[in-house]
């Protein structure tokens, strides 16, 4: 999915993203799905309170859920507030959903968050991804390949 540009769409804004989930897993693919919010959440993402490392989503009872995201607390709500580490639902269509349980039932797959943001229209969307997770050897290759890339645009930008 291309990012659009922050200058022509005020409304799109990355607020959590899982750096790390491309370190530790391969992602097959990706799903850009809604994300049932309350008011007070909606109001702490768009201060910028939101961490989706540590979480997942999984397939319950026909349903699709994040799990064990954090969001902050929204100080100025003092009646309605929420719960910081919540489960919190996601929306998708049917035939995803059904994708998504069948992919997560082979050997290894996981749903990984990956980007929890603002789309252009201003709604809370959230990408997850299909992965497997990655064994300590692919991790070691996928670094010396990214040092190797690093250290190979620096000998063509200086010269040899």
């Amino acid at each position: 999915m291309a990012r659009p540009d922050t200058k022509q769409d005020p409304n799109y804004r990355i607020v959590a993203e899982n750096r790390r989930a491309r370190f530790d897993y391969a992602i097959e693919d990706d799903l850009e799905c809604g994300i049932a919010l309350e008011g007070s959440e909606v109001k702490s993402l768009r201060g910028g309170g939101a961490n989706i490392a540590e979480s997942y989503a999984e397939v319950h009872e026909g349903e699709l859920w994040l799990v064990n995201s954090y969001i902050a607390p929204y100080d100025k709500a003092r009646t309605f507030r929420h719960l910081e580490r919540r489960r919190r639902k996601l929306l998708a269509s049917r035939k995803e959903l059904a994708r998504l349980w069948s992919e997560t039932r082979r050997k290894g797959m996981t749903l990984v968050p990956l980007v929890l943001y603002f789309n252009h229209r201003g709604i809370a969307k959230l990408k997850i991804g299909v992965a497997k997770g990655k064994r300590t050897v692919d991790k070691r290759a996928a670094e010396a390949k990214r040092d190797w890339d690093r250290q190979r645009r620096r000998l063509l930008r200086y010269g040899g």
